[in-house]
């Protein structure tokens, strides 16, 4: 009787155990989503802009005059070696004569040299004028060519949860946060009457969506 008490026993426990589980739902994980990086970028510096003239005043004598100013940018990367943007600057807290207003649109070639080192290129169309502090008539207020090179450093946390270090892969497109840049632009050679000419180097603050 004690044996079949046993088996008894254990039949019961085995059966509970086995079935305790069979009607309670599975637990759910909670999944946040993150938000998808869509290539758009905007930013906002400082710039420098080197500007020299052939001066009638003294004699057609190189003068030479460093502005600073501000500048602002907004961009769009197709994908991670391929963008283009547009960008205003002024510099007129000059000690000389120059003040140096320019827009424009530039393609952006770009490459990777690590998930947060970006290098890129310059190349487009802008309009520049070139004002003197002394003149109502600007030196120079003309269009064509402008290029240059820069570089980038993402500054973004990783939020992907599937890498470690910087936020998506880091290239291009799939930036997403803060970063800072500095770049050199060639505005102005040889330009008008004066001879003008101007340079730009450009540093600040990106924000990639």
């Amino acid at each position: 009787m004690k044996a079949i008490k046993l088996i008894s026993i254990a039949t019961i426990v085995t059966t509970v155990t086995l079935f305790a589980g069979k009607n309670v739902a599975p637990a759910k994980s909670s999944v946040v989503p993150v938000g998808v990086p869509v290539g758009l970028y905007v930013g906002i510096g400082a710039v420098w802009a080197p500007t020299s003239i052939n001066c009638p005043c003294t004699g057609n004598v190189r003068k030479y005059d460093n502005p600073l100013g501000a500048v602002a940018r907004i961009g769009y990367d197709f994908n991670q070696y391929f963008g283009i943007e547009g960008r205003y600057l002024k510099a007129k807290y000059s000690r000389n004569f120059a003040t140096v207003t320019h827009y424009g649109i530039y393609l952006k070639p770009q490459y990777h040299i690590t998930n947060a080192v970006n290098v890129y290129g310059l190349i487009g169309y802008g309009k520049t004028t070139i004002d003197c502090n002394y003149k109502t008539k600007p030196l120079y207020d003309g269009s064509g060519l402008s290029f240059g090179a820069g570089i980038e450093y993402d500054l973004s946390k990783d939020t992907s949860g599937l890498t470690s270090g910087r936020a998506f892969d880091g290239e291009g497109d799939q930036e997403q946060g803060f970063g800072v840049w500095i770049d050199y632009q060639n505005l102005l050679y040889n330009k008008g009457a004066a001879k003008v000419r101007a340079n730009v180097v450009t540093a600040g603050v990106t924000y990639d969506f």
